[in-house]
């Protein structure tokens, strides 16, 4: 059976990303990286972890992501992503100048779009691959954080 690499093939791997970071008691964000049909970064959200609030998914993806390429610049890369970045995030991939981002569930209170920050402009977004998967796991993060 042949391999399909496409968006929905690639947001999968950032859910199972997600996963782990649940199952770590970590806010369900995952990432992959993906170069010339390659994962060069997978990561999750580590804040609990580390005691570091700059620990985002995303954070932790860019510098796994240039460590491989050996460069600072993200160009040809994707990120996958399974939530909306916030705006620390988004200036990030601005300066790394990443050539795409795909998210899944949008983040209407602390999205990167909805606090107005801006991606490079050769950046292309696509938006809402997987967003109910996405979604679902950040439900049940919150809702064992209520108990």
């Amino acid at each position: 059976m042949e391999q399909i690499f496409d968006d929905g093939f690639y947001m999968k791997k950032a859910l199972a990303e997600a996963q782990v970071a649940l199952d770590k008691g970590e806010v369900p964000v995952g990432v992959v990286v993906v170069a010339k049909n390659t994962i060069i970064a997978r990561a999750h959200n580590l804040t609990e972890a580390l005691t570091d609030v700059t620990a985002h998914a995303e954070m932790q993806a860019i510098t796994a992501a240039a460590n491989s390429i050996g460069g600072k610049y993200l160009q040809g890369c994707t990120m996958y992503v399974t939530l909306e970045p916030c705006s620390m995030c988004a200036g990030a991939l601005y300066w790394s100048q990443i050539s795409r981002l795909v998210f899944a569930a949008e983040d209407p209170k602390r999205g990167y779009r909805q606090q107005g920050t801006p991606l490079h402009t050769k950046t292309e977004v696509a938006a809402g691959i997987l967003a109910l998967e996405a979604r679902a796991l950040l439900h049940a993060f919150f809702k064992q954080k209520r108990k």
